[in-house]
C-alpha cells in the first residue's frame, strides 16, 4: 500500500498535507487544534475512506472538502 496522505513539512505558522498530489497549507491561526500539538502527533495521520483525514492522538478530523473550500466551512474551536 502507498501513502495517501502524508505531512510535508511543518513550520511556526502551519503545516503542510501532501493528498493524492496536491498539497494544502493548514495555518494554526485557522485550525488551532494542531498549534501546541507534538509533531509526532502532526504527523500521526490516517487517511479514512479516501477523504476523511483523522489524527487519532489529537482527535481531530476533517474532510478533504473542507481542505478544498474552507470558505464554505466555518470551522468551530472551544
Amino acid at each position: 500500500n502507498t501513502l495517501k496522505a502524508e505531512i510535508t513539512n511543518i513550520s511556526e505558522h502551519g503545516f503542510w498535507i501532501l493528498l493524492e498530489g496536491t498539497e494544502y497549507f493548514l495555518p494554526f491561526e485557522k485550525y488551532p487544534w494542531f498549534k501546541n500539538a507534538s509533531i509526532s502527533s502532526i504527523t500521526d495521520l490516517e487517511l479514512l475512506h479516501d477523504h476523511h483525514l483523522y489524527w487519532p492522538k489529537l482527535d481531530v478530523d476533517l474532510t478533504t472538502k473542507i481542505l478544498e473550500t474552507p470558505e464554505k466551512y466555518s470551522l468551530t474551536y472551544k
